[in-house]
This record gives structure tokens, C-alpha cells and sequence, in this order.
């Protein structure tokens, strides 16, 4: 496990005289291999917050979400699949540029958060099959785990599973965005196929529809 802090953490450390309380939590909590508490936590989940960067070191952070247990942990690594997304693959190009990754996990009912810092790299072997509706897999080393307080966590509890989240099959129904008219000549194949055949709407249309 690599040193936490850069001198920029000391300074303001420093500044707020949190350096003893931050090499304490530092030693009681920072750890490189996940617990079985930790592996609890994280297959109960069904969505976190997923930041990366890019080549020229700009950070990005995004949303992923599916059926809780999408995101699995075995021999001390952390995987979970890219489903169908807007074809930017922005976060997964950062992956496969550069690798840096921060997840974090958060119970919203407790609430409980824990954040995991790693090495990422993508998979697209066929253990996808694991997961159906995969594109791919993405595969995190830890370097750093560890919890985070929860003061500031508002509560929340979830009304329903997104109907987009692939089924056992693989299977989802098409995303209404993707019948947007400005668009739909840039769509792959099926996509394509399945936007001609709903009807092309337009961005406004898609505005009130409330869906993804």
C-alpha cells in the first residue's frame, strides 16, 4: 500500500492540526485487502459513484447502477460490468488509458459510505458471460479501502429497480434517448433499427418522457 498523503495534505493538515487524527484513522482504517465486511457492503449494492482520469491527468466521475450484486469481489479484486451506455466511453477510455479509479459506495438508508482507490484495467474475455448483458468487465486492484463518515449523507431510500438494468438474459429495453431525431443517424446498427422502428422523437419529446 502506497504512502496516503502528499505534501498538499499535510499543509492543511497542518493548517487545522488534524495530522494526529489523520495518521490515526490512517492506521485503523486504510487497508489494501478487502474484508469480508467490505465484500458484504459492496455486493449489496446496486449502484455507485465511479471517478477516473484521463491522459492529460484531468479527473472525471461518473454513475453506475444495476442489480444489487453487479459488482463482485474475489481474490482481493473488485469487478463489475460496462453495460450499454451513450458510446462515449469516456470513462472506460480513461481506464484504459491510465487505470487511476476511485469507487465509492454509499448506503443512503444507514447511511454508510466506503471508498475504494485501485488500479483498473479492462476485461473482455468471456467471462462476461457472469454478467449478462455486459459489454465488457472491468477488473480493480485496491491500493487504499476505507470508510468514510456518513454525517453528511442525506437519507434516501429507493422507490424501485431501474426497468433498464439488464435482466438474467441480458436483456433491456431500448434507451428513449436514442430515438432522439438529432441523433438517430449516428447510432450503430441495431440501435439504428430499433430507434426506426419506435419512431424518431424529438429532444423535447424525450424530455417528457422522465426516461434515460
Amino acid at each position: 500500500m502506497g504512502p496516503m498523503y502528499a505534501p498538499s495534505h499535510r499543509e492543511l493538515q497542518d493548517r487545522f492540526e488534524t495530522r494526529p487524527l489523520a495518521d490515526r484513522l490512517e492506521q485503523l482504517i486504510v487497508h489494501d485487502v478487502f474484508t469480508e465486511m467490505d465484500q458484504a457492503f459492496i455486493e449489496s449494492r446496486d449502484m455507485f459513484f465511479l471517478s477516473t482520469v484521463d491522459p492529460d491527468g484531468r479527473p472525471t466521475v461518473s454513475y453506475k447502477g444495476g442489480a444489487p450484486g453487479f459488482v463482485r469481489i474475489h481474490d482481493n479484486r473488485l469487478t463489475f460490468p460496462c453495460y450499454d451506455g451513450n458510446g462515449m466511453f469516456y470513462s472506460m477510455g480513461n481506464v484504459a488509458a491510465t487505470g487511476a479509479v476511485g469507487l465509492l459506495f454509499i448506503d443512503f438508508e444507514k447511511p454508510i459510505r466506503l471508498r475504494v482507490q485501485g488500479e483498473a484495467r479492462i476485461d473482455d474475455g468471456p467471462a462476461t458471460a457472469g454478467w449478462p448483458g455486459a459489454l465488457f468487465l472491468v477488473r480493480v486492484t485496491p491500493t487504499h479501502i476505507f470508510m468514510n463518515c456518513g454525517r453528511y449523507i442525506h437519507p434516501h431510500r429507493k422507490v424501485e429497480q431501474s426497468r433498464h438494468v439488464p435482466d438474467a438474459h441480458g436483456h433491456q429495453p431500448p434507451a428513449e434517448w436514442k430515438r432522439i431525431d438529432a441523433i438517430t443517424d449516428c447510432l450503430p446498427g441495431p440501435d439504428r433499427a430499433a430507434a426506426d422502428a419506435a419512431g424518431a422523437i424529438t429532444f423535447g419529446d424525450w424530455l417528457a418522457t422522465g426516461e434515460g
